[in-house]
């Protein structure tokens, strides 16, 4: 699969490494952005944040608009 920006910019050479867990378009590593998120696990009533954050990657755009 190749990016999906880079095919609106007329570059189809770079392929994607992953989709965005946003809005789900493949994106190249030039696009993309690895956000860290914090994980919470319901223990009976009580969430237990993990001590470990998870990693997402997201496409620029998604990343400006999570910014805003």
């Amino acid at each position: 699969m190749h990016c999906y920006d880079c095919a609106q910019e007329g570059r189809n050479e770079n392929s994607g490494i992953g989709a965005c867990t946003r809005c789900g378009l493949f994106t190249c590593a030039d696009h993309s952005r690895i956000v860290h998120a914090t994980v919470q696990r319901p223990i009976g009533v009580i969430p237990m944040t993990s001590a470990r954050r998870a990693r997402r990657l997201v496409c620029g755009s998604c990343r400006t608009a999570e910014a805003a």
